[in-house]
C-alpha cells in the first residue's frame, strides 16, 4: 500500500483504528490463487475467497480513509431517509390503530391470531410473540425520558398510543406491524401505495438492520445481506429498475426500497438526488467496484432508471 504521508496516516489509524480501517481495504488485497485451478482458493469457514497479505497496484492510504469517508456520508443519508419513514410510520400506526382504542397497542385483539400463541423455538425453549414485544416495548417506554411520557407517568394516567408509539425504537414498531391483524395492516399499507403485508414488513426488518447499522457506525457500502430483498415486479417503478439478485442483496437494492417509500411521504424530496452524487464520487481504490454497492454497471449510478 503506498502511503504517501506516514504522519498523517499514524494519525488516521490512531483516530480511527487499525482494524476499523482494514474493513475498507480488505477488497484492495489480493486473492490468494490455487495454481491448479486458477482459481481464488476459498476460506472453509466462511465459504468466501481467501485474500493475501499483498495489496493490487495503485492501493493508497488516501483512498481507504476516502472511502471510509464515503461510507459515513452514506451512513448519514440513509438515517435522514429512515428517519422520515419511521417518524411518518409512527404517526400513521398511531392513528389508524389508535383511532379505535387509545390503548390499542397494549390490546391482543388487534393481534394475528398466530403471534397470541405460544411456540417452541428450535432450542425447546416456549415462547409467545405478543408477550415477548409487549415486555420489550414497556422497557422502551419505562427507558423514556421524554417529557409526555414522564408527564402521564407521573400524573398516573395510561400512556395513549400516539404518545407511546414515541418511545419505540425502529424494531418495535417494525414487529408491531408484521403482528397486526391484516385489516389494519392493509390500511396502513395504502399510505405507502402498497397491498403485499409481507413484503412490506421484510422492507422494515431490512430498513432496521440497516438503522443499527449505520447508528453504529458500522460499514454498510458493501454490505451483503444473506436473505435478499423481494422487489415489486409489477410496479412500473420497480419494473423499469429491474433489480437483480446481487442488487436486492446489496445497499442499491434498499436504496430503491427506501427512495420507493419517501416518494410516498416526500414527494418534492431530493433525497435521491443526494444519494446519486455521492455514489458517482466513490473513490477509485482497487476493488472498490460499483457492483459492490449492487449497481448494475461500473458507470455509476443508473440516473435515467430514478428520472433524475
Amino acid at each position: 500500500m503506498h502511503v504517501p504521508d506516514p504522519v498523517r496516516a499514524e494519525r488516521k489509524l490512531a483516530q480511527l483504528g487499525y482494524y476499523r480501517l482494514s474493513g475498507y481495504w480488505y477488497p484492495a488485497r489480493e486473492f490468494d490463487i490455487d495454481p491448479v485451478t486458477t482459481q481464488a482458493k476459498t476460506c472453509p469457514i466462511t465459504s468466501k475467497p481467501l485474500r493475501q497479505d499483498v495489496f493490487a497496484a495503485g492501493t493508497s492510504f488516501d483512498d481507504v480513509v476516502s472511502l471510509y469517508r464515503f461510507d459515513k456520508d452514506l451512513r448519514l443519508l440513509m438515517l435522514d431517509a429512515i428517519e422520515r419513514l419511521e417518524v411518518n410510520l409512527k404517526t400513521v400506526i398511531a392513528h389508524v390503530v389508535g383511532y379505535h382504542d387509545p390503548m390499542a397497542y397494549t390490546d391482543v385483539s388487534y393481534i394475528g391470531p398466530k403471534y397470541a400463541r405460544n411456540f417452541t423455538d428450535s432450542r425447546g425453549n416456549l415462547r409467545n410473540s405478543w408477550s415477548e414485544w409487549g415486555m420489550n416495548q414497556q422497557k422502551l417506554l419505562d427507558r423514556s425520558t421524554e417529557d409526555s411520557i414522564q408527564w402521564h407517568r407521573r400524573t398516573g394516567r395510561p400512556i395513549p398510543f400516539w404518545v407511546a408509539v414515541e418511545a419505540w425504537d425502529f424494531g418495535a414498531l417494525s414487529r408491531y406491524f408484521e403482528m397486526l391483524k391484516g385489516t389494519y395492516q392493509n390500511q396502513i399499507l395504502s399510505r405507502f401505495g402498497l397491498t403485499d403485508a409481507k413484503i412490506f414488513a421484510r422492507w422494515l426488518q431490512a430498513i432496521n438492520l440497516l438503522r443499527n447499522r449505520c447508528a453504529h457506525h458500522t460499514r454498510i457500502w458493501n454490505q451483503v445481506a444473506a436473505n435478499p430483498l423481494s422487489a415489486l415486479t409489477g410496479d412500473p417503478y420497480f419494473a423499469a429498475l429491474n433489480l437483480d439478485g446481487n442488487a436486492l442483496a446489496r445497499l442499491y437494492g434498499l436504496v430503491s426500497i427506501v427512495w420507493f417509500l419517501l416518494k410516498q411521504i416526500a414527494p418534492k424530496s431530493d433525497w435521491i438526488i443526494k444519494v446519486a452524487d455521492l455514489v458517482d464520487s466513490k473513490p477509485g481504490l482497487p476493488g472498490c467496484t460499483f457492483g459492490s454497492l449492487g449497481l448494475p454497471a461500473e458507470t455509476g449510478f443508473p440516473r435515467a432508471a430514478f428520472g433524475i
